[in-house]
C-alpha cells in the first residue's frame, strides 16, 4: 500500500476537493484495504487500492451531500516555491495552474476522476475501467467529454 499512497491521496484530493477530507478518506480506505486484504487475489495493487479510495470518497460525498461545501484553494500552501524562476514566468505559471485547478474542480466527479487517474496518475484505460468499475468504452467517452469540458472551461478563463 505504501508505494501507492501518493496516488491514493491525489485521487482523493481531486474527488473530495478538501485536503482534510482527502486525508480522512485515504485513511479510511487504507483501514478497509487492511481489513479486506484477504479479498485481494493478486494483480495490480495500485488499481485495487485506488478502487477502494474511489469508493470511499464517493461514500463520504454521499453522506455529506446536504452540507457539502467547496473549499477555496490555498495558494500559499500549494503554490510553487521556485525562487530561481523569473517573476513573469512564475506569474504566468501560477495563473495557468489556478485556471486549470478551477477548470478541473468545475467538472462533475465522474469526469474529474477519469481525468485525474489518466492525466495525473498515468493509469491506462483498462486500469481506470477496473478502478471505476466501468466498461472501457465508457472510460474513453468520459475522458473525451471531460477533455472537451476542460478545454471549454479554460477557453472561458482566457476571455
Amino acid at each position: 500500500m505504501v508505494p501507492h499512497l501518493d496516488a491514493a491521496y491525489n485521487l482523493a484530493r481531486w474527488l473530495m476537493r478538501d485536503d482534510h477530507e482527502a486525508r480522512d478518506a485515504v485513511q479510511d480506505a487504507c483501514v478497509r484495504a487492511l481489513r479486506f486484504f484477504s479479498g485481494f487475489h493478486g494483480g495490480d495493487g495500485r488499481v485495487w487500492l485506488l478502487s477502494i479510495v474511489r469508493n470511499t470518497c464517493f461514500s463520504r460525498m454521499r453522506s455529506r451531500r446536504p452540507h457539502q461545501g467547496d473549499m477555496e484553494f490555498d495558494e500559499q500552501a500549494h503554490g510553487i516555491d521556485d525562487e530561481a524562476a523569473n517573476p513573469e514566468r512564475l506569474l504566468l505559471r501560477s495563473r495557468d495552474e489556478a485556471a486549470l485547478r478551477r477548470a478541473l474542480e468545475a467538472l462533475p466527479p465522474e469526469f474529474r476522476e477519469v481525468i485525474v487517474m489518466r492525466e495525473l496518475e498515468g493509469l491506462s484505460y483498462k486500469e481506470i475501467a477496473d478502478v471505476a468499475e466501468l466498461p472501457i468504452g465508457t472510460v474513453m467517452s468520459r475522458l473525451a467529454r471531460a477533455r472537451k469540458r476542460l478545454a471549454y472551461e479554460l477557453a472561458g478563463e482566457e476571455s
